[in-house]
């Protein structure tokens, strides 16, 4: 029997990340000694103290039933005390703090609380793919606002038409960014609070690395401006700040309206997070922070390894101050697969084609420092080798 897929699923491209894996597993598969530069995913492994509250947790049958919907009232405590740390932000831990199966999971489902047949989402262009298939898995459409190098990778809210702003309910940013690893500062925010004020847009911002910088950066968050609140939400996770990628465990905060629009979506499709992982999240977020500063001078030298070797085959990434990426530019003369694959057969290496990202992403491609730097070194030895 042929079973019909839903029209949804047949306009998708092949989910990025799910690519690398096949062709990864290809070249494992002949023997190729495969360094994976490509899928961001944390090698680090989660803080011990961290382990140690989940395994206690996990212990307790109290936690083993259905979890709360919105989150755990202590681990919403917890987010609103960790905003304030570290960014000064006073949060309602009730209506202004929302527990998510990862950031991923909450952006997915915000498209089907706001956006309805025929509405815009303004998306970034190259970008985390979720903010545009989400939209028109909700029946919207994306209008592609391009990041360039030239304009330090941050969209130019001014060159909208007017038409187009009218149309759209939400716009997706994304600072420190993926994939192009740019920062944005407090006069880029205002902007988007002006722009979002003006045209009734609801503002998407996803802060998922604030906590991965370097030379003594700090990242800021969206909503310390005056007005953020008013207009929009954030998106936040625990994935990349404490390596629990595998835990799924995240949360939204800011417009309350926002997120019980979110929240009613929610309640609908999932059960919560398990309290026992919502514990261990308390003791992240609560405990001694020195385990992200040695994380983060962990990734810098991974960065400065790999930024060094590039520069020596030729090429000129900037030196990102955040993320764990690199991003790069092809060569003259190579768009983005092309480069790619090379790097795939001739060196074993797996990096990410920018154009992966989006139309706009074309003629770069992405780099994660998440093999050690040993990895890195050998990785730099092999790209050496190669005639461009």
């Amino acid at each position: 029997m042929i079973i019909d897929k839903s029209e949804r699923l047949k306009q998708l491209p092949p989910y990025l990340f799910q690519e690398i894996d096949r062709l990864k597993a290809e070249l494992i598969a002949k023997g190729v000694d495969v360094i994976n530069l490509g899928v961001g995913d944390p090698d680090l492994p989660t803080p011990s103290h961290i382990i140690t509250e989940l395994e206690r947790a996990a212990r307790d049958p109290v936690n083993h039933q259905y979890a709360s919907y919105s989150g755990m009232d202590d681990f919403k405590k917890s987010v609103a005390g960790w905003y304030k740390r570290r960014f000064n932000i006073e949060l309602d831990a009730r209506s202004e703090v929302l527990t998510l199966i990862g950031s991923k999971e909450g952006i997915a489902h915000l498209p089907l609380a706001f956006i309805n047949p025929g509405d815009l989402s303004l998306v970034p262009s190259p970008a985390y793919p979720v903010y545009h298939i989400t939209t028109m898995f909700a029946g919207g459409e994306s209008y592609f606002m391009p990041l360039k190098s030239e304009n330090h990778f941050l969209p130019d809210l001014k060159a909208i038409p007017s038409g187009i702003a009218h149309r759209a309910k939400l716009i997706y940013i994304n600072y420190p960014n993926n994939p192009t690893g740019a920062t944005a500062e407090r006069e880029f925010f205002r902007q988007v609070i002006d722009f979002a004020r003006e045209y009734k847009i609801l503002v998407c911002h996803d802060a998922a690395y604030t906590e991965m910088a370097f030379d003594g950066y700090q990242p800021m968050s969206f909503l310390e401006l005056p007005g953020a609140k008013e207009v929009g939400i954030e998106f936040h996770s625990l994935s990349k700040t404490y390596n629990m990628t595998g835990w799924r465990l995240g949360f939204a905060v800011g417009n309350s309206e926002a997120l019980n629009g979110l929240g009613q979506i929610k309640s609908n499709i999932d059960s919560g997070v398990f309290n026992a992982i919502q514990y261990a999240g308390i003791t992240a977020l609560e405990a001694d922070q020195s385990c992200i500063t040695e994380m983060q001078k962990v990734y810098q030298e991974r960065r400065d390894i790999l930024i060094r070797g590039l520069r020596k085959i030729g090429l000129n990434p900037q030196t990102p101050r955040a993320t764990f990426y690199v991003w790069c530019p092809t060569p003259p003369g190579y768009k983005s697969k092309d480069f790619t694959t090379l790097l795939l057969r001739q060196t074993g290496i797996v990096t990410t084609p920018g154009s992966g990202f989006g139309a706009a992403g074309e003629g770069y491609i992405r780099m994660a420092l998440t093999v050690n730097k040993e990895r890195i070194g050998e990785a730099v030895d092999r790209m050496l080798k190669i005639s461009l």
